[in-house]
């Protein structure tokens, strides 16, 4: 892999170049991209860190790569430079194109579909939700209480139909206890980021154990890192950490983030 600060285009010319940033949407990609390296010793990839605070991804070289001018894109130079674009579609393009023993995807179409539809799920609800409430959480300079609480929520609600859809599961997807796949590729960077909305997902004990257990596999932790060679730092592990270290120093900050929702909550009660 290669990291370029400030690109102005690509830069491969065979095999998979990633377009990305560190977020949760770009990690899904990057992470599926880790597990094809590991399963297919051909398999090599390229990818360039798009700074979506520098408004690299508006420039016209990647919005004529992606219209909507979004990461995560990848280009495939082995087949034309064919362009794709929305994380839903790229890790459909993947498994599709570069999976050939469905190692990450189902042979069988109903397995697949069910995939499919927990990635849908990610891609129009958790994803999109998670997001406002990150901003209005955390982020947003001014306090809005309203949505504070309805996306603040809303990812809650969520979390519970994950957990119990995971209810005697070891995955998302696939028969029996499932089988691991693009559908927890798909979800676990938004629930590795819970602690970003000041959520704890220890509340939801089918949830944890399936973060705990995707979270060890080596190419999600490598997948994790990318583009910067660092783990998110607002991943869930690292944040715990940042509590035992300093405990009085993250209270301080938290605090306000706190009690902010827990006032909003008031107010208007939770849809969570």
């Amino acid at each position: 892999m290669s990291e370029t600060s400030h690109p102005t285009g690509l830069v491969a010319t065979k095999g998979i170049e990633l377009l990305t940033f560190g977020t949760p949407n770009g990690f899904k990609v990057s992470i599926l991209l880790e597990e094809l390296k590991a399963a297919y010793p051909d398999f090599s990839y390229t990818v360039q860190s798009i700074d979506i605070f520098q408004d690299v991804n508006k420039q016209a070289w990647f919005t004529a790569l992606s219209p909507n001018g979004k990461i995560p894109i990848i280009v495939d130079h082995d087949r034309d430079g064919f362009a794709v674009f929305e994380g839903l579609a790229i890790l459909s393009y993947l498994t599709r194109v570069h999976d050939p023993e469905c190692k990450f995807h189902f042979e069988d179409l109903l397995e697949a579909s069910e995939a499919e539809q927990w990635i849908a799920w990610q891609h129009g609800g958790l994803g999109s939700i998670q997001a406002q409430a990150n901003l209005f959480y955390r982020f947003h300079p001014e306090r809005y209480a309203f949505p504070t609480q309805r996306y603040v929520g809303e990812v809650e609600r969520l979390y519970g139909v994950l957990d119990k859809r995971l209810d005697g599961r070891e995955y998302v997807a696939g028969p029996g206890t499932g089988r691991y796949s693009i559908a927890d590729i798909a979800l676990f960077p938004f629930i590795d980021a819970a602690a970003v909305t000041g959520i704890e997902i220890e509340r939801w004990p089918n949830l944890y154990a399936w973060w705990e257990r995707v979270g060890e596999r080596p190419a999600v932790q490598k997948g994790m890192s990318v583009p910067s060679g660092e783990y998110f730092r607002f991943g869930y592990k690292k944040v715990k950490k940042m509590w035992k270290d300093d405990p009085e120093g993250v209270e301080e900050r938290e605090r306000p983030l706190r009690e902010a929702l827990e006032d909003a909550r008031r107010d208007f009660g939770s849809v969570g």
